[in-house]
């Protein structure tokens, strides 16, 4: 099995890291970092670069496919290399799947049609202008597609296709191994807990204002 997890400027790093250590843990899976050029890609604010060992080209038929979101997604929607490599493993994958505005990314590729999928909060809209159906869920399986809400979400949607992969006793050998059990100190990590004012703050400077 091998897993591919997609790598492009400005990605949100915890996007991608967060999958890798669940996913990684796959029995006899290889993970790779695949990119349009190989060699290190640096997160949204710069101080932290993954090197993708493979291109596009150098990975035609991942078994699973980890699409992250960030700021940089913006300038890949009408990126024809990666969109197109999308389309062409998305034939053969079992699992495509996508964190925070990755989806938009699958989405912009055609691959979430008439499907349910989520992303980051304040993304959720967008989805609509590629015919998908959004859902505020942290986590949304339509099929082979798994798509997860914003960045922390990453984490859940490795360990759920963990156990669709490996069992559920894998994986929950692996949450346990890896400690995973929020315990957050404050309950403002949704929309609909967190203060409005900074709701409606974030609203406000989002990108995605005018979709």
């Amino acid at each position: 099995m091998q897993i591919a997890i997609v790598l492009f400027d400005r990605f949100t790093s915890l996007d991608a890291v967060g999958p890798y250590e669940m996913l990684s843990r796959t029995p006899g899976a290889e993970t790779v970092f695949v990119a349009e050029r190989t060699g290190p890609v640096r997160n949204d604010n710069g101080s932290l670069a993954l090197v993708a060992d493979r291109t596009f080209a150098d990975v035609p038929a991942p078994d699973v496919v980890v699409v992250p979101g960030g700021p940089g997604q913006t300038d890949q929607m009408e990126n024809e290399a990666l969109l197109g490599w999308l389309r062409s493993v998305d034939a053969t994958s079992t699992w495509t799947t996508s964190v925070c505005t990755g989806s938009l990314l699958l989405a912009a590729a055609g691959l979430l049609t008439d499907r349910r999928a989520t992303s980051h909060w304040l993304a959720l809209d967008a989805l609509k202008d590629f015919g998908a159906e959004p859902t505020g869920e942290r986590v949304v399986v339509d099929g082979k597609y798994v798509t997860a809400a914003g960045v922390s979400s990453g984490i859940d949607m490795g360990l759920t296709l963990l156990g669709r992969i490996a069992g559920d006793e894998h994986a929950m050998s692996v949450q346990l191994l890896s400690e995973y059990d929020p315990q957050p100190p404050y309950d403002a990590g949704s929309p609909a807990k967190a203060p409005a004012a900074l709701v409606e703050e974030f609203r406000a400077k989002s990108r995605f204002i005018l979709q």
